[in-house]
């Protein structure tokens, strides 16, 4: 009997990754595209649909079951991606049948934070958890927000964006057209913009100081922090305060078991862990209290994308 595997696919706006994964997570051949040489749809699909072929062609013990697909600005419930502001592809684009009239399997899509929670409940940390959310910390903050064992979509398909809650009103202008956003405050690209900030309002000296401010990271941050830099650690509280307050909000309207970080912030580790943890404790509402575990997630990072993607269509063929 033939091997059942699902393809995974990630679109991101530079680069589409791609791989072949079985039912206990094992990714099992991986191989990228550039997003970026196809302004046109079409010939995308086209050259995912010919990867995929010969990445489940090679190997005849084989049987390609579906594909999951993790994407900016998808519809789980339509199958398109609606008005990504990083794709070539403008307006709203039914890749799931396109898909479909490419290949004869089921084919399934959502944005790529919810595929990560559901890579998180059959392959990560949420394993036996029903209630959970994840925060993918990066450029910007998606959330993926599970009850009851369901990824929450809503009535449009777009439920569940927290990075786009407003925590500071008329705060930080946000890529979205608002202020405030949870994203500019609590994400890696948001713990760049506190320190710079503060960088010109305190007057310690910093290491900080002599890194021009297109190369400062998250990374170079909470190594300064770690070096108890004065600047650094006064923007991680921030930031671990601004995080705190989003995720005491989400407990409110979910009580998650745990809530789960991942990407470029997270991996500050207990220089981020340990506040938030603090500071969630103390402004939670009291029968909260002790309830909700903060914990890194559990996906190893270079497959996350992937088994995420993958995850969703293993979910789909239960």
């Amino acid at each position: 009997m033939k091997k059942e595997v699902v393809a995974g696919v990630d679109i991101g706006g530079t680069t589409t990754e791609l791989g072949l994964v079985d039912r206990t997570g094992d990714v099992i051949v991986k191989c990228t595209l550039d997003t970026a040489d196809y302004p046109h749809v079409e010939d995308f699909i086209s050259a995912l649909v010919k990867n995929i072929r010969e990445l489940a062609g090679n190997n005849r013990e084989m049987e390609l079951a579906g594909i999951g697909i993790g994407a900016p600005n998808a519809n789980y419930h339509k199958g398109t991606i609606e008005l990504a502001p990083n794709l070539a592809w403008k307006g709203i684009v039914p890749l799931v049948d396109m898909m479909k009239r490419k290949i004869d399997v089921p084919v399934v899509m959502t944005n790529d934070a919810k595929a990560a929670a559901m890579g998180e409940m059959l392959f990560g940390g949420a394993k036996g958890m029903k209630d959970f959310i994840i925060l993918t910390l990066g450029t910007g903050l998606g959330s993926g927000i599970v009850i009851n064992g369901q990824v929450v979509y809503g009535y449009t398909g777009f439920a569940g964006e927290l990075g786009h809650t407003i925590i500071v009103a008329g705060g930080r202008a946000c890529g979205c057209g608002r202020h405030g956003c949870f994203e500019t405050y609590a994400s890696a690209s948001g713990l760049v913009r506190t320190t710079l900030n503060l960088l010109s309002e305190m007057k310690e000296p910093s290491p900080l100081r002599n890194i021009a401010p297109s190369a400062l990271t998250s990374k170079k941050i909470s190594e300064a922090a770690a070096d108890n830099d004065p600047v650094a650690v006064e923007a991680m509280d921030f930031t671990a305060r601004k995080l705190a307050f989003g995720i005491i909000n989400a407990i409110g309207f979910s009580s998650p078991e745990a809530v789960f970080l991942f990407g470029g912030l997270a991996k500050a580790g207990e220089a981020l862990f340990k506040p938030v943890r603090e500071y969630v404790e103390e402004g939670v509402q009291p029968i909260y209290r002790g309830t909700v575990k903060i914990l890194p997630s559990r996906v190893p990072e270079s497959n996350a994308a992937v088994l995420g993607s993958a995850a969703l269509m293993w979910n789909e063929l239960k």
